[in-house]
């Protein structure tokens, strides 16, 4: 019997019959974007514009869809780029069928943005034409070249924002503050581009201050604020308690600017994260004219410390002990116990009618032996009178203890690094490996992009390298200008220092030692910010 075969019925090709699709014009759209809004950037913008106008429409197989351009300097994240948005938009929609832009750069200056918009439209058989590159995103071939141009974009990203915050950073360094006046009351920007009171303002915050000093609450003083409709820093009728806070709080009614409260957590997101000790700090004293006397604006920070204090005993405290408030005591952040490393607490002791004031670690204190077996309990009188000791002992050899406090300043200053890479040198190589690596693709894209890979591995891997290096040496840089501020400041303390203290103060004692470490019952060691450490006997 023969082999039953399947029926195949041919239908020929019709020749002259064109589908619908090859009739109909490329629907030709083009993405502009310029870095600034400079003048001269805004004509490169027109220009571009009109380059692209005139680009598509001399080109009689192709159609204007239309022209989207951004302006500004947001070049990370295509989510802050509102025609783009528009365009993609479009695209979904199936209104658009090819994309011309001048360079990956300016489609995108983040890798994952970039290949992840480019595949989106790949998928939808959409193509985007990137001129400098001469790349079309529908060839296979040119995957690779357009992710090493997608990190090499990010990458000059980063290092731009990176030259940026070192300047920044060097710019507060030298005390060139920034001030925002927008959420600031009482100050706006005088002629000489320092804060300038405003008087009328000037005395609520005085109000402010006093009302809380006198006892007022945060919600007290906020109503009644309210209720004398007095305009906020915006010129809103609406106050709140941040808001108040933020007036007691804010180290410029002082007269002086801290910087850096603040930092970007990088230069892709662009989120905005709270400088809790992650960065260093920047403080100009005395930078404009004060408010605020610096006693009230003190006595402020210790009244706001003691509330914050009164909410958290609420509540045990966790086995650390640590808080996050500036206590109303100098030594509630300082006297630590040798033996479980937490804090100490001032109690008060009640004995046959007659009051105590003693020190107790705060775990024994909470939690018994649980975390803490043999903390001793220390008597406040006994303790201040052996820190005394210590302090006064150093303050007679002060001329001494100054010119060794200067000494290391100078170190500081002028550390001893001769041969090491400088961050200008970095940069210069930095700018000579960006040359490299464009003349090194201009090669390899009119030949095999393969054979060129490993020197572009080698580019990228010492870019890589000198780029950890910079971030290095910056951070130096930071360490460097955190503690000679630091010295600067106990040389200065110990300079008007009287020779001898004979009463116990909070605040000099809060800026002449660092802690207390409670050893044993009989015995302290005392450190003092100028990095001196004293084992001292407490006296009955």
């Amino acid at each position: 019997m023969g082999e039953n075969k399947p029926k195949v019925i041919v239908r020929p090709a019709a020749p002259n019959n064109t589908g619908a699709a090859e009739q109909r014009q490329f629907r030709v759209a083009a993405y502009c974007r310029v870095s600034t809004k400079e003048e001269d950037q805004l004509n490169s913008y027109e220009a571009q514009k009109n380059y692209y106008t005139d680009k598509i429409m001399e080109n009689k197989s192709w159609t204007m869809a239309d022209i989207f351009a951004d302006e500004g300097t947001t070049g990370t994240s295509v989510k802050k780029r509102a025609d783009f948005m528009r365009m993609m938009k479009w695209c979904k929609q199936g209104k658009i069928d090819l994309i011309l832009t001048k360079s990956v750069s300016r489609f995108a200056r983040n890798t994952v943005d970039c290949l992840n918009y480019v595949r989106m439209l790949k998928a939808q058989g959409i193509a985007v034409y990137f001129e400098k590159e001469n790349i079309n995103s529908m060839d296979e071939s040119t995957e690779l070249m357009l992710t090493m141009m997608g990190a090499f974009a990010q990458a000059e990203s980063e290092s731009i924002s990176g030259n940026i915050q070192a300047g920044k950073r060097y710019a507060m360094q030298r005390g060139e503050a920034t001030i925002h006046y927008h959420n600031l009351y009482a100050y706006e920007k005088g002629p000489d581009g320092n804060p300038q009171i405003i008087p009328e303002q000037a005395e609520i915050v005085r109000e402010i201050y006093q009302k809380y000093l006198h006892g007022d609450s945060l919600n007290m003083i906020r109503k009644d604020l309210e209720e004398r409709h007095i305009p906020n820093a915006r010129g809103g009728a609406t106050w709140t308690h941040t808001a108040v806070r933020g007036i007691l709080s804010n180290e410029k009614y002082a007269g002086d600017v801290l910087m850096q409260k603040t930092f970007q957590q990088d230069c892709i997101s662009h989120k905005t994260i709270r400088n809790t000790g992650q960065r260093t700090m920047y403080l100009v004293p005395d930078h404009h004219e004060a408010i605020i006397d610096r006693k009230t604006y003190n006595a402020v920070q210790t009244e706001l410390a003691r509330r914050n204090a009164l909410k958290g005993n609420t509540q045990k405290s966790t086995p650390s002990g640590r808080s996050c408030y500036t206590p109303k005591y100098a030594l509630s952040d300082r006297l630590i116990c040798g033996e479980c490393g937490t804090l100490y607490r001032r109690c008060t002791w009640v004995n046959r009618g007659k009051k105590h004031i003693v020190w107790r670690c705060i775990s024994r204190f909470d939690y018994g032996k649980k975390y803490c077996h043999d903390s001793p309990a220390v008597d406040e009188q006994q303790l201040q009178q052996a820190i005394l000791r210590v302090i006064n002992g150093v303050m007679s050899e002060k001329p001494a203890l100054v010119r060794r406090v200067t000494e290391n300043l100078q170190v500081v200053i002028h550390p001893n690094r001769s041969g090491e890479l400088t961050i200008v040198d970095i940069d210069h190589q930095l700018e000579t490996l960006a040359q490299e690596f464009d003349a090194t693709f201009a090669t390899a894209a009119t030949g095999n992009a393969a054979d060129y890979s490993e020197r572009f591995k080698t580019i990228l891997t010492q870019q890589t390298e000198l780029k950890a290096k910079r971030a290095e040496l910056e951070q130096q840089q930071a360490e460097d200008a955190e503690l000679t501020s630091h010295m600067e400041l106990a040389a200065d303390t110990l300079k008007q220092a009287n020779t001898a203290i004979m009463k116990w103060d909070e605040y000099q004692i809060r800026a002449l030692v660092e802690s207390v470490r409670i050893l044993s019952k009989d015995e302290i060691l005392v450190r003092l910010k100028s990095g001196i450490e004293k084992i001292e006997r407490l006296q009955k």
